[in-house]
């Protein structure tokens, strides 16, 4: 089902590990041209392109696209009790590990009379989008929401795809869960055209543009952010999910397959990939995922997503190799199920999961972490969500008279040496007269 590549005997050059990287790319690139498409087309036409989208990827007809409060008024006062309280757990950890990615103002004195202040701003308005196709996903409202309220952000908008299986609203679990967060507004759209409606605006439905969207999706959801990008701040490009396994001799198979299967039973796009050194482990984790796929709920999608050309068993010389690839690979999910795991060796990565008691599932739901996180290699520049998603570093420069003049001649001196000096008049003058 997975299929192997063989790296072994190969000292590979930095571009040739990107290149023996698993990727299913001529999807990514279809993607991009179809959202940008439908973001164009929700700015242009508003509420009557996103029913039309509705009506095509949704089979949604005639719904509320904006959620009546009452709505969501009822979704939380039928949520299961245990759901409630596992969401209310999930909130709680993630408000504290979200509290600690706030910096506090930080005021540097250069000299006498003269500092320079390090500030967070944050955003006024951001709008958070929660996946509702394949799976439903209550947590990635957690997952976005609380990072924005504990930055600061006033106004937090929120989508999710209309349900046919529920008359056109959103699925009342993400509903609760908005509740359960104090968010009330609310939308029923989904895909590339919720991100666009959410950077453009919708005037008919109330719907004013945000200033950051966030949240996972797939490889439409993310293409509609890099349509979007430079009129909206976005986090990262969060498509179709990927897990990469590092694993040696000592790693239990069946621990390694089963987590290969869980980020696989996402979508038929996911990426599943496990990086060792033994063949023997290899063998045995092809044997348990062929063995498990096919009783799980989803099998037939993560079966598809196994065999794709996205997922793959690499084979590598060592643990050195094993490091290497994973930081070509830059994977959203990182495991390191080795008898000595060294994390510092694995430096790009969405998220790195030590130990074998330290599953992705963890990061999901309970962990504390934030599950919404970069794939498609960009976690070699761009981090998972955070309050600092919705945080804008701003400088405060207070200088006096006598603090600007200790330094008027450089400036003067370096306004000369580039031809701008009007740069330094607007020094001299403070003195002159």
């Amino acid at each position: 089902m997975l299929r192997t590549i063989d790296l072994r005997g190969r000292a590979l050059s930095a571009a040739e590990l990107l290149a023996a990287v698993p990727r299913a790319r001529s999807a990514r690139a279809g993607a991009l041209t179809a959202a940008a498409a439908i973001v164009d087309d929700v700015a242009a036409r508003g509420e009557e392109a996103l029913r039309e989208q509705a009506a095509q990827f949704d089979r949604v007809h005639g719904h509320a696209i904006r959620v009546p409060e009452e709505q969501l008024d009822g979704a939380l006062d039928r949520l299961h009790p245990d759901v409630r309280a596992a969401l209310e757990e999930a909130i709680r950890r993630v408000r504290t590990a979200s509290a600690a990615q706030v910096p506090p103002p930080a005021r540097t004195e250069l000299t006498a009379g003269g500092a320079v202040t390090q500030r967070w701003q944050p955003v006024r308005r951001a709008g958070v989008y929660v996946p509702g196709g394949k799976a439903v996903y209550p947590s990635s409202v957690v997952m976005n929401v609380v990072p924005a309220q504990i930055a600061g952000v006033q106004q937090v908008a929120l989508a999710s795809p209309p349900q046919a299986a529920f008359d056109g609203q959103v699925h009342p679990d993400i509903l609760a869960a908005a509740k359960l967060l104090g968010v009330t507004e609310v939308y029923a759209m989904g895909g590339a055209g919720a991100i666009g409606a959410f950077a453009h605006g919708v005037a008919s439905l109330g719907l004013d543009p945000v200033d950051v969207v966030s949240g996972p999706g797939n490889n439409f959801v993310a293409a509609a952010k890099r349509a979007v990008a430079g009129l909206v701040g976005v986090d990262a490009e969060a498509g179709a999910t990927e897990i990469l396994i590092v694993a040696d001799a000592a790693s239990d198979p069946v621990l390694v397959a089963v987590d290969l299967i869980s980020q696989a039973e996402h979508d038929e796009q996911a990426s599943a990939v496990l990086v060792t050194d033994s063949e023997q482990l290899a063998d045995r984790v092809g044997a348990e995922v062929a063995a498990r796929v096919g009783a799980t709920r989803n099998g037939a999608r993560a079966a598809q997503a196994l065999a794709g050309v996205q997922s793959a068993v690499v084979l590598v010389d060592d643990m050195a190799a094993a490091a290497a690839f994973s930081n070509a690979y830059a994977p959203e999910h990182l495991e390191l199920q080795q008898a000595d795991p060294r994390t510092d060796d694995f430096v790009n990565a969405g998220a790195v999961f030590v130990g074998p008691f330290s599953p992705v599932s963890l990061g999901d739901y309970l962990a504390g972490s934030n599950h919404v996180l970069p794939t498609g290699g960009q976690a070699r520049y761009a981090a998972g969500l955070s309050a600092a998603t919705f945080l804008r570093p701003q400088q405060v420069i207070e200088y006096d008279r006598d603090a600007l003049h200790e330094v008027a001649g450089h400036i003067v001196t370096l306004a000369d040496t580039e031809a701008l000096p009007a740069h330094g008049e607007a020094v001299t003058a403070r003195f002159t007269g």
